[in-house]
């Protein structure tokens, strides 16, 4: 297995990651970046979490690409390089290898040690498909390096990642996209997209009863006490998830169980109200011709879309233009 670049947390200069930090922090209403619940304890807790009853995302994009495998093949097409974007464990690529056909996976994630762990292993599965794994914060920038080629890149988005940016947001990362897939026939964007749908569906599917999503939450705060030197203690604070009905959007916080302080490097401080709360993420809900305007607002020509029969969640293929 090739190494296309060094890993994640070298490609962004630590000072930068740490000003991002304690920005958010300091904030009025303090926050983090969701890229922060990914060390490798988050990767596999997440992985985790896709296991869950009450996580319907996916196990009902999983049955949208079994039942749809011929169509989402022909829009795809043969022999494309698939970039993977927020690979984790490479799960959901894997799945879509035999159908597909790639000539080359490329996994892209900011968790580089579980990448190399996941990709080495998938390796051993397919050796006739070259792979490639890239540490990269795609979530600002997406340079992918010149000795990966032009010619049919699919860019591959499961999961409902696209609803972690805002609206705003979502729209600078499909362009992002477009502009790195280039204008080479047979080159595109496979992405996954959740929907908005019923509150008592989708609170439990962040806070599930087995309390693995709040693990994956709290453990953030041994990835800021490692990057900031900081001190965070998990057992005083409380995960926190909820639908926020005029915001179409999951909101994940940790929420302070008492009056407490916080410590950093560099003589950093915050002390935090009991009930203040840090937002570490939101997930984004859509409609279908929402989203479906948004790529073409983003410069993508024709757009397939697949659906469940509950029409909880949508993949798209989306062709340059």
């Amino acid at each position: 297995m090739a190494q296309l670049s060094q890993p994640a947390q070298n490609c962004v200069a630590q000072d930068e990651i740490q000003q991002q930090l304690v920005a958010g922090l300091l904030a009025a209403h303090a926050h983090t970046s969701p890229k922060y619940l990914y060390d490798v304890l988050g990767s596999r807790l997440f992985a985790a979490i896709c296991e869950l009853p009450e996580y319907y995302p996916t196990r009902t994009e999983t049955a949208i690409f079994a039942l749809h495998a011929q169509q989402i093949a022909a829009a795809v097409g043969p022999d494309a390089i698939l970039i993977d974007l927020g690979a984790g464990n490479c799960s959901k690529a894997a799945r879509l290898f035999p159908s597909l056909q790639p000539r080359q996976y490329v996994a892209v994630d900011i968790s580089v040690q579980f990448l190399e762990e996941a990709v080495n292993a998938l390796q051993q599965q397919f050796p006739q498909i070259e792979m490639t794994c890239l540490g990269m914060d795609f979530s600002s920038e997406l340079e992918l390096p010149a000795a990966l080629g032009m010619d049919r890149r699919q860019f591959f988005y499961p999961g409902s990642s696209i609803g972690n940016f805002a609206p705003l947001e979502a729209l600078m990362f499909l362009r992002r996209i477009r502009k790195g897939i280039g204008s080479s026939d047979g080159s595109g964007l496979l992405i996954g997209v959740d929907l908005i749908k019923d509150k008592a569906i989708l609170n439990p599917a962040y806070d599930d009863s087995l309390g693995v999503t709040a693990a994956f939450n709290l453990n953030l705060l041994h990835h800021v006490n490692r990057l900031l030197d900081a001190d965070f203690r998990p057992k005083d604070w409380r995960h926190r998830a909820f639908y926020n009905s005029e915001q179409h959007r999951i909101e994940m916080h940790l929420e302070a169980r008492h009056e407490l302080t916080v410590h950093w490097q560099n003589g950093g401080v915050r002390r935090f109200a009991r009930g203040e709360r840090i937002h570490t993420e939101s997930s984004y809900k859509y409609t279908r011709e929402g989203f479906v305007d948004m790529l073409q607002q983003a410069g993508f020509g024709a757009v397939q879309t697949w659906c469940d029969p509950n029409n909880w969640f949508m993949v798209c293929h989306a062709q340059v233009a």
